[in-house]
């Protein structure tokens, strides 16, 4: 097998790290506008230096040490274009990402509470975001630091690069300057994982060739071989092109990419979704149908997940003891680590913390086809089916996860709001979902229309993802959206009916993002793109 390597140098940072897993936990989202091109292009040559990359970070002595934040930097088609890129280079972009979200709408099911008109008011407004950049920070007072820096390189432009307003807030406010955002905290004050739907999430995320973190991720978050699943043996990283432009895709193919090539390679496309949760919907469904459901409220809730709350798969765990026991195991072998007083001690106590970790990820569903544990239905299986598709005994495919593999999803983002306090549909509570391909079109778009709102790939005809999708409106207050839940044999259970589904997610705006290299920022910044 050639090995990969990649510059990761020239690859900007949020491209490779999910930086609240490397103590980044705060985040800030801006927004601008170039009116003229030439000052939009000072901007980014004087912002250029303070792009964070994905060269490996060191010790805290060392010179490339964490950062106490970083920045990143994306452009819609109307950004581009407003920069200045020639004709022909605008052209060679694919169409779904010159359309744009809003453009694409009717594609993504986004209607009805999730209508365009009824978005954030800086996306009702067409055409007008030019610039995304992304700050990631690890308090509020590094998060205020990277927020002047950015400020600051943006007023020295002039007037021509203006920061977009109307970002809907907690109560009334509708006009806010920045989309903030942060993990959610525990009881200790400690950031975790979870949503606020209380879900643990960004669990695993592809792992591509070249992409230089640590080997055993793999395990998960490549593709199977066909060994032990449970070991590095059994996967091995995903075509490098799924992900970057300039690379070999899973198919031996290059993905569609703008021209001329220099400019496209180590770039990638990035969809930015803003999801508000009806977390008091969801509350109340549970309690109310959970009531019926033999396995109880929470049971429920990892079966319309895919997950329990606390992110072991119920493919694998099938009753809520056993998904608490592992927790517990899990927890205690975390504590061990940091309890080893001697060298051995540790190194014993990271081998079983690491051989428990895989188990969140390193598990499919070949043994699972008829969704006894985990319902064909769910999210989880839904946005990422695994081996979930190849219903052919006979084994149509080399690999039973080669349905999946070409609809992989590099996710980031973090929640925004609260909703500790009173759980209410009407509160600020929500997450920004975004996710990172080299084909919106072929991983995010055919994810969200074929996979969350259509169900026929899952033989479950129009039945849609039961917690992700768009779920149309009786004429009651109830929903009605359906879920079926399959009969565990093991468990001597029948099958169950979720009816009347609220639609437990609204979009709430976003756009389609062209994420470039660190030579292509540079290109754009010095007017010097040239697709001849």
């Amino acid at each position: 097998m050639t090995e990969t390597k990649l510059d990761l140098q020239d690859i900007q940072g949020n491209v490779i790290k999910a930086y609240p897993r490397h103590g980044l936990p705060k985040g800030r989202y801006l927004f601008y506008q170039i009116d003229d091109g030439e000052a939009g292009r000072q901007f980014l040559q004087e912002l250029c230096p303070h792009i964070t990359t994905s060269a490996p970070w060191g010790s805290k002595a060392a010179r490339n040490a964490p950062p106490k934040y970083t920045i990143n930097i994306a452009f819609t088609y109307d950004g581009l274009k407003h920069l200045g890129l020639p004709q022909a280079t605008l052209q060679s972009f694919p169409e779904e990402f010159a359309m744009g979200m809003r453009g694409r709408s009717g594609i993504l099911g986004d209607d009805g509470p999730s209508a365009p008109a009824r978005w954030d008011p800086i996306w009702t407004r067409e055409g007008q975001v030019h610039v995304f950049i992304a700050i990631n920070a690890a308090d509020e007072s590094q998060l205020e630091t990277a927020t002047r820096v950015v400020q600051r390189l943006a007023r020295q432009s002039g007037a021509g690069v203006v920061l977009i307003r109307g970002h809907r807030g907690d109560g009334d406010a509708d006009d806010l300057p920045f989309q903030d955002v942060s993990a959610l905290y525990d009881d200790q004050g400690r950031p975790n994982a979870k949503e606020h739907f209380g879900y643990t999430d960004g669990i695993s995320n592809p792992y591509f060739k070249g992409i230089m973190t640590d080997s055993s991720n793999v395990v998960g978050g490549g593709k199977v071989t066909g060994g032990d699943i449970e070991t590095e043996a059994g996967w091995e990283p995903l075509e490098t092109g799924e992900f970057l432009l300039g690379y070999q895709d899973e198919a031996f193919e290059w993905p569609e990419a703008p021209q001329p090539p220099v400019f496209a390679a180590n770039g990638t496309f990035l969809v930015y979704r803003k999801l508000h949760e009806n977390v008091g919907s969801f509350d109340r469904y549970l309690q109310t149908v959970g009531q019926q459901y033999p396995g109880g409220p929470e049971e429920l809730a990892a079966k319309l997940a895919g997950r329990w709350r606390n992110g072991a798969p119920i493919t694998t765990f099938r009753t809520q003891s056993e998904a608490d026991g592992f927790a517990a195991e899990w927890e205690h072998a975390k504590a061990a680590i940091a309890s080893a007083t001697t060298v051995e001690e540790r190194e014993a106590a990271k081998r079983r913390f690491s051989a428990l970790n895989r188990k969140f990820s390193a598990f499919d569903y070949t043994k699972d086809i008829a969704g006894g544990g985990c319902p064909v239905g769910a999210h989880v299986r839904r946005s990422h089916p695994r081996s979930g598709l190849e219903f052919n005994v006979d084994k149509a495919f080399q690999r039973p996860d080669a349905l999946s593999n070409r609809r992989r999803l590099l996710r980031r983002g973090l929640p925004y709001g609260r909703s500790d306090g009173r759980r209410r549909d009407e509160d600020n509570h929500g997450i920004i979902f975004m996710s990172l391909g080299a084909s919106i079109r072929r991983q995010f778009e055919f994810v969200q229309q074929q996979w969350i709102n259509y169900g026929n790939d899952f033989r479950l005809g129009n039945d849609k993802d039961p917690l992700a999708g768009n779920h149309g409106l009786a004429d009651s207050p109830e929903g009605a959206g359906r879920a079926v839940i399959e009969g565990d044999p093991d468990r001597k259970a029948p099958p169950f009916f979720c009816a009347n589904l609220p639609r437990f997610v609204e979009t709430r705006g976003g756009d389609y993002f062209f994420v470039p290299s660190m030579t292509a920022l540079r290109m754009i910044a010095d007017g010097d793109v040239d697709p001849t």
